[in-house]
């Protein structure tokens, strides 16, 4: 590197140095290996606005190796942007500081997207390369073009998420998405050499990748790698061989610079290999302007966008803005109402599954923002419709991605999709496969990105596939994730309702989990109100005071209608509860939550799932029916009857409790 750029990259060490420092906390070694590479991408290719953050088709910078968090922060303040001040530096690791331990995402603020779960960024990135894609295709490349660009470790690269994206990235040929490979040849433990002895060519070109080896210190060949990528036909990766704790006189390539300040005495060292003749925290006067200079330049490429934009139809400019501003059609109410209107007339008794698919049918071909998919279970999952065109290599016109057999990396790119803006992700799996994609699902809820999850096979009743496909605690794990909706819908009318208020959230994802069996239709009477969106309501309306109140969610609302009608041929008065949501229920009034779920009366609960978080409905007196052990393999009325999830243990539990 010449001097002056060396002066550049040495702000930003120097202010992760003294952050970590300060905090006593922190990993200062990936900044002040990066560093150089970093300074030669803002410098002369990164476009990005520091006065408008939020710029559409700006490139999108993606710290994947959000350990080294300090780099990001240090770049956001460097180059202008409002959101990251010094003081927010010098509170580097503190409560409520913006520059968290890891990145935070904060739209409009320069973080695209929460990192240090190591592989989660890589994926985002994968899907916000396929979000440009698709709004490029729909709007043309002189409103959208911009590249994805991804600082990854060596830690991102030996997690299996890492590789079931990079290899879809590779299929569907993502060209503007440029991958920058931090290998510094040290983890945590001391040298990669302990665990890992992987070719990265070999196997970077093996996903139809492009792949370039650079001296991450070397401005001339980081720049002549970077240019080589603006031209490429595939996405690419660059390995750059840089010294972790770079200047560090005794801690430089070493893992003791990874994750832990380097001490007073080292940085007073490295500050003297450097020549930084500052003191902390200080940036001279003549390397902060040249870094607003650079920041500045977004702001005349903004312009000339926006020329062009101003240009377009009135037509284009409405849908486009619509798109990106997260707004659903002005229609949208009457297109689910009608929906509505045509499916209680049908009274279709069908798995939820299939509900699913036919409430897809209608809303995908009125929300082209709706981009869907599944893990190698469409059929299954029933997520597509007649209305999918399939996304395709280098063809990104249609609505449906098939990921293959890749749950972990799907998630996370849904999450990269719905952080691009532009586009409602929805992806299916069956829900036993939420252990495989469970990191990426609550980065979704942690970061309140509108990504919804359609899993079918939702219980016991699966059937014949056996424990290893039948979940049992899932529902009880995604129910403790915090902002996250889970919704077990009875029937299609139910299904159509969920349906409508995931894609009505915009501050967090929702789960469907829908059945493969087939169900009754259950609903009583039409309402135009979104009865879900309630939580729980009574679902079969009765006029007496019930001396039981039986409260389900999914396919087992069916089995306590069936109670209650025997019930009521025995003279005992019950109430069904119909529970969708239990986060939309624990939201309710007190006296609407009192109202449907009845003080006086006892109560049982019914779900084919664990049993865990169902005795704060059911009370220390009530009972609550379902798992407390792995299923079986067998038709799956065989199974309900062999767990005891049937009408007639109901009554029979009821008739004991009420001594009848």
């Amino acid at each position: 590197m010449n001097n002056h750029l060396r002066e550049l990259s040495n702000a930003i060490r120097f202010l992760s140095v003294d952050a970590v420092e300060k905090a006593n906390s922190g990993h200062p070694g990936l900044p002040m290996g990066m560093a150089d590479v970093v300074t030669v991408l803002f410098k002369y290719y990164l476009r990005f606005n520091p006065k408008n953050p939020g710029w559409i088709n700006r490139d999108r910078f993606v710290l994947s190796a959000g350990h080294g968090s300090m780099l990001l922060y240090s770049l956001l303040y460097l180059t202008g942007f409002k959101s990251i001040s010094l003081k927010d530096i010098q509170n580097f690791r503190q409560l409520n500081s913006i520059c968290a331990g890891h990145p935070e995402y904060k739209k409009n603020s320069g973080i695209e997207t929460t990192t240090g779960p190591l592989g989660q960024g890589l994926s985002n990135a994968v899907g916000m390369a396929i979000a440009e894609e698709i709004l490029k295709k729909k709007f043309g490349s002189s409103l959208i073009n911009h590249k994805t660009y991804v600082i990854a470790s060596d830690g991102d690269l030996m997690e299996g998420i890492s590789h079931e994206a990079m290899s879809l990235a590779g299929h569907l040929k993502l060209k503007n998405l440029v991958v920058f490979f931090d290998n510094n040849k040290i983890s945590i433990d001391g040298s990669t050499k302990l665990a890992v002895s992987d070719n990265y060519k070999k196997r970077f070109e093996s996903y139809g990748w492009s792949f370039q080896e650079v001296n991450g210190h070397n401005e001339k060949q980081i720049s002549r790698a970077i240019k080589k990528t603006l031209k490429s036909k595939k996405p690419s990766l660059i390995s750059c061989k840089t010294i972790i704790g770079y200047g560090s006189p005794n801690k430089s390539g070493k893992e003791s610079s990874h994750g832990a300040a380097l001490g007073k005495e080292e940085v007073v060292l490295v500050r003297k290999k450097l020549k930084w003749k500052y003191g902390p925290f200080e940036i001279p006067k003549k390397i902060l302007n040249e870094w607003r200079e650079i920041g500045k330049r977004g702001n005349l490429q903004e312009k000339k966008w926006n020329s062009i934009y101003i240009k377009k139809g009135k037509k284009i400019k409405d849908e486009f803005t619509r798109l990106i501003n997260g707004k659903l059609p002005k229609n949208f109410d009457k297109i689910i109402e009608k929906e509505k209107r045509k499916l209680f007339d049908l009274k279709p008794a069908i798995a939820s599954r299939k509900a699913s698919e036919l409430v897809l049918e209608t809303i995908t071909n009125n929300l082209p923002e709706l981009i869907g998919g599944s893990a190698d279970l469409s059929g299954s999952n029933n997520t597509k419709t007649k209305h999918s065109e399939i996304i395709k290599p280098s063809d990104f016109k249609g609505n449906y991605i098939h990921y293959g057999v890749r749950e972990h990396a799907m998630a996370g790119i849904m999450n990269g999709m719905s952080l691009h803006e532009g586009i409602i992700p929805y992806g299916g799996t069956f829900l036993i496969f939420l252990d495989y994609c469970k990191p990426s699902l609550r980065m979704s809820a942690l970061m309140g990105l509108k990504v919804i999850y359609i899993f079918s096979h939702d219980s016991i009743g699966l059937g014949e596939d056996g424990p290893t496909h039948q979940p049992i605690e899932h529902l009880v794990h995604l129910r403790a994730i915090p902002n996250l909706k889970v919704f077990r819908p009875a029937d299609t009318i139910e299904t159509l309702e969920c349906w409508e208020i995931a894609l009505k959230s915009s501050t967090n994802p929702s789960v469907i989990a829908l059945s493969r069996q087939k169900l009754p239709f259950v609903t009583e009477t039409f309402s135009k109100k979104n009865m879900s969106r309630l939580g729980a309501y009574e679902i079969i309306e009765t006029k007496t005071i019930p001396e039981i109140t039986l409260i389900a969610s999914g396919s087992e609302v069916q089995i306590a209608i069936e109670a209650q009608k025997k019930l009521k041929n025995i003279n005992i008065n019950s109430k069904v509860v119909s529970m969708p949501c239990q986060e939309l229920f624990d939201k309710q009034s007190k006296e609407y939550r009192e109202k449907i779920i009845d003080k006086e009366s006892i109560k049982i609960s019914i779900e084919a799932g664990s049993i865990i978080g169902w005795e704060k409905y059911v009370g220390p007196n009530g009972i609550s029916l379902g798992m407390k052990s792995f299923g079986k393999s067998a038709p799956y009325k065989k199974i309900y009857e062999h767990f005891n999830l049937t009408s007639e243990n109901i009554v029979k539990l009821t008739r004991k409790m009420l001594n009848k």
